[in-house]
């Protein structure tokens, strides 16, 4: 059975997110260094990555055939995971081109997100903390639906292991690309990095 909603598009009068202080807390700290599982089946450890990465951190994804959780439209800041990696899958050579690396990561399996990736033609890896370790150590945001712990929509901007701008709460989630784009072109990355 297939969706009657667009998976593609943001539903008009979603509720607004609001910003809660929960990433208070994360400017500025050195990110643990905890091997992560990409959709390129290879272990990323994000703290040991010279430069600048983008990590947007998102809820789910969802396929295309699957019906939302229930009440998914009405948390606020929970739709919209598509449209945000859509967004990065097309701004993603500005981003190279301002030296920045890109991950997506989700609570969902690898197995999951691969078929994200392939869907959606995205040119860059998304990660698994279907373990929570990433989650829980930096002390993430989360929420809960149908018994799945998911991380609340945020993007950080790290320069060599250590997050520099947090983005919190993201909301229109397809526009947060050329938000982080916009914040890298005025902050260019240090020569000693």
């Amino acid at each position: 059975m297939s969706r009657t909603d667009n998976l593609y598009q943001l539903p008009e009068n979603l509720p607004l997110p609001v910003d809660d202080g929960a990433t208070n807390h994360l400017l500025g700290l050195q990110l643990p260094s905890i091997p992560l599982m990409s959709t390129a089946g290879i272990v990323v450890d994000l703290a040991s990555i010279s430069g600048k990465t983008i990590v947007y951190c998102y809820p789910r994804t969802d396929k295309p055939d699957a019906d939302l959780p229930k009440g998914w439209n009405e948390i606020p800041g929970a739709r919209g995971c598509t449209p945000q990696s859509c967004a990065f899958r097309d701004h993603y050579q500005e981003l190279q081109a301002l030296s920045a690396g890109c991950f997506g990561l989700s609570t969902q399996t690898t197995q999951y997100q691969q078929e994200a990736v392939r869907r959606l033609h995205l040119p860059f890896n998304l990660l698994s903390d279907v373990e929570l370790a990433f989650t829980k150590s930096l002390q993430l945001p989360t929420f809960e639906v149908e018994s799945m712990t998911l991380i609340k929509r945020l993007t950080l901007i790290v320069e060599n292991g250590r997050i520099e701008k947090v983005f919190y709460p993201v909301f229109p989630p397809n526009h947060n690309a050329e938000e982080v784009i916009d914040w890298l072109s005025q902050h260019p990355q240090t020569n000693d990095s």
